[in-house]
């Protein structure tokens, strides 16, 4: 029961067990569904790859919890009270975002973004005093990030599939968009490795090292300590949220929905949930579906990466009309509360269950 092929020479495996033993079996979104089938088809020699009886209901996070309480007082104002049960009719809550007025949605993030800023400022003090680093470089904790700058996030468990190290490759073109003079880029980073992965490790100090180099310090933080209260303060405050899985490893991935009920933009690979939620108008893409190598794939997705990001992402967060409002981007955000909220929820991944699983 616990071996693919029934051959006596092969050990006992958990998962094929659990797939001969359990009425149903589904992947946490539609292509790791794809992927299961293909990976476990040998268990059903007789069947196409399409057949395999492994479905898929896609992963979602819960919005009451997530939110802001500054965007939740917005909602229930220009939406409704019943905002949360409106997020559950994606054409009544898409609908009742678009009421929201540009400068009330702009300026609701922008505090939450000083929000965000303050608390950079002061875990990163506190992290450097408790380090004992030089007094200089902990002076420069009271003064570093800005919160009119293009902020985005990265936050996640250090594990290689998810490569933390795709941003480092070209470090000279990474620090002008850092520092670029009229529209710079700021980065804040958050994770933890697994105490026995020492790759994971060593690229968790590569970072490290990074962030302490003066061209770029004052505009990049790694928040140690990740646990939930980093990951709303972080969800919550910056402008974009980027992810960079090497296809087609993210099962799911949940941070980036996170990052939809507060109005913030994904800027991640076609992988996971994002394969499913991104339609070209609500956040960005990097790379394509190519089938690579790899060596490959690390470089296309890092061209991708740093061409977007300086082509698309940052000139429309700069775009500013007569009144600084950036009535592209804000075009964006609502698009993406209007579009993710109601299909990556916690209220339609139980539902789902229900009705086609349980």
């Amino acid at each position: 029961m616990g071996r693919v092929d029934g051959e006596q020479a092969e050990s006992f495996g958990l998962t094929p067990l659990a797939l001969r033993m359990c009425r149903s079996t589904n992947g946490v979104s539609r292509k790791h569904g794809e992927v299961s089938r293909a990976l476990w088809q040998k268990m059903w020699p007789d069947r196409q790859t399409n057949e395999v009886p492994i479905t898929s209901v896609t992963n979602g996070v819960h919005p009451a919890t997530w939110v802001a309480p500054l965007l939740r007082r917005v909602y229930e104002q220009q939406v409704g009270e019943d905002w949360i049960e409106r997020a559950r009719d994606a054409g009544a809550w898409s609908y009742g975002v678009e009421k929201i007025s540009n400068r009330e949605l702009w300026e609701a993030h922008s505090l939450l973004k000083q929000r965000l800023v303050a608390f950079v400022r002061d875990h990163s003090f506190d992290a450097r005093l408790a380090r004992g680093e030089n007094e200089e470089h902990i002076e420069a904790a009271r003064t570093m990030f800005d919160p009119e700058i293009l902020t985005i996030g990265f936050a996640r468990r250090v594990a290689g599939y998810k490569r933390w190290d795709l941003l480092l490759i070209d470090r000279d073109r990474l620090a002008k968009l850092i520092n670029d003079r009229s529209r710079p880029v700021q980065f804040v980073f958050a994770g933890k490795a697994h105490p026995q992965d020492e790759g994971a490790k060593a690229v968790l100090q590569e970072l490290i090292d990074w962030q302490r180099d003066t061209s770029v310090r004052q505009r990049v933080a790694f928040i140690e300590d990740y646990d939930q209260e980093i990951a709303r303060q972080l969800v919550q405050g910056v402008d974009v949220w980027m992810n960079v899985p090497r296809r087609p490893q993210e099962a799911s991935g949940t941070s980036g929905q996170k990052i939809a009920i507060n109005g913030g933009l994904n800027f991640s690979v076609l992988d996971g949930w994002w394969l499913e939620g991104y339609d070209g108008d609500n956040g960005f893409a990097i790379g394509d579906l190519s089938e690579v190598s790899d060596v490959e794939m690390d470089q296309q997705d890092s061209e991708s990466m740093y061409r977007v990001l300086a082509e698309e992402v940052v000139p429309r967060f700069y775009d500013r009309d007569e009144q600084r409002m950036p009535r592209r981007w804000i075009a964006m955000m609502k698009r993406s509360i209007g579009t993710l909220v109601p299909r990556f929820s916690s209220d339609r991944m139980v539902a789902e269950y229900v009705e086609r699983i349980y």
